[in-house]
């Protein structure tokens, strides 16, 4: 099963490049992105999970409703996307599932950064993908971590996948760099491997970052973003369809594992 997934946030990322950005902005753009994610899902009859922070939620109560009611799973990104408190990890549950009507039982951490199993297991979630099993200077150091899921905690844990040895991400990032010829034998590699994948992506990279002004992105940031970000999707979407990969949700994969 292919889990695509989408942590859609308040777009607060130019702070880490030195920009400011207007609190209405960084909403406006999530959200025009998380509108053509929708779209493509839409088109292609593909199923998702949308890892939510309450601050964004907040502001698209009517995106919630179609998330939910076209059949995708909401999960939790946290309260804020740059402010963590143990605490955030139920209250986000709870003001989700206000929010929604739906059950909340995922949790990503903003920017995959480390997370209290026991504080996850205690707020009530079923599984964490918070763990990016790679080594990626500055960010990540988890070579000695799972590719692949497993529990701890009493809690699943999903890791996002990397390609089987040589553990090479296959992020947002990569997905972005990469030529798609490149990324899609490395999908097709971990694949076969482990029988499932797990990739993430932003609505803001749905939408036109190459504005250096005013984002401050370097290029391997702003590289296929916007439209061209749309095209690459719909082809790595065509492509998986015809190679058959089942899409679903991380509610749905649990389902198959237990």
């Amino acid at each position: 099963m292919v889990l695509l997934s989408f942590d859609i946030e308040e777009f607060d990322m130019p702070f880490e490049y030195g920009k400011d950005i207007s609190f209405a902005d960084q909403i406006t753009i999530s959200k025009a992105g998380t509108i053509s994610i929708l779209h493509i899902l839409d088109k292609y009859d593909v199923k998702a999970t949308f890892f939510c922070t309450v601050t964004f939620a907040e502001n698209i109560p009517d995106l919630i409703k179609r998330i939910t009611e076209t059949g995708h799973e909401l999960a939790s990104h946290g309260y804020y996307h740059s402010d963590f408190k143990p605490e955030h990890l139920l209250q986000s549950k709870l003001k989700l599932e206000e929010l929604s009507g739906k059950e909340i039982t995922g949790y990503r951490m903003a920017r995959m950064m480390p997370v209290d199993e026991k504080e996850i297991e205690k707020a009530g979630y079923t599984y964490n993908t918070s763990i990016n099993p790679t080594f990626l200077p500055g960010r990540y150091n988890n070579l000695n971590i799972s590719r692949t899921f497993f529990t701890k905690e009493n809690v699943l844990q999903i890791p996002a996948s990397v390609s089987p040895l040589i553990r090479f991400p296959l992020f947002w990032l990569s997905f972005h760099n990469l030529p798609l010829s490149i990324y899609k034998s490395l999908v097709s590699w971990t694949y076969k491997k482990d029988k499932y994948l797990n990739i993430y992506f932003h609505p803001w990279e749905f939408t036109d970052l190459d504005d250096f002004e005013r984002f401050g992105f370097p290029g391997y940031v702003r590289k296929n973003t916007g439209h061209k970000m749309i095209e690459r999707m719909e082809s790595l979407i065509s492509w998986m369809k015809l190679k058959n990969y089942p899409f679903g949700t991380f509610q749905d994969f649990i389902k198959t594992i237990n």
